[in-house]
């Protein structure tokens, strides 16, 4: 009944991916020459898991909802078969779409958690990489 080119066609995995996106479009213009190095990615769900819920204490590289990992940046390095990886922030998107009342509140968290991991790989403080950073809190 509708053409496949409309957004009503797509899966919430793909729009998921387009929000990434959108969300990451205006950090890369402004820091484009730092991130060149940088890779986005998306998985379902978290592969990593908090041992005790309780007492979780993430490094920086993860960003969290208490126990439950929203992203993470896995840092360039070396692979099992001896090849050059690059550097990549992985967002999970089940616990970012679980934490989201609706779509606009969706896409604010998906550009928070990004600035914040932008910072950390680029190891400055998320207020410059987006001066108008909406208050995100890790604590929350």
């Amino acid at each position: 009944m509708f053409p496949h080119e409309l957004p009503v066609w797509k899966s919430r995995a793909e729009k998921f991916d387009l929000l990434v996106l959108t969300a990451f479009a205006p950090i890369d213009s402004r820091w484009h020459a730092r991130l060149t190095k940088l890779d986005i990615a998306v998985d379902e769900v978290p592969k990593i898991r908090a041992r005790d819920p309780d007492t979780v204490n993430w490094p920086d590289e993860v960003v969290a909802d208490g126990p439950v990992p929203l992203s993470r940046l896995v840092p360039a390095g070396i692979d099992r078969r001896g090849a050059a990886t690059r550097a990549r922030i992985v967002l999970f998107r089940r616990p970012l779409e679980l934490r989201a009342k609706d779509p606009e509140d969706l896409a604010d968290l998906v550009h928070d958690v990004l600035v914040h991991q932008v910072a950390t790989y680029l190891g400055i403080e998320p207020e410059v990489v987006d001066p108008g950073l909406g208050g995100f809190d890790e604590e929350e």
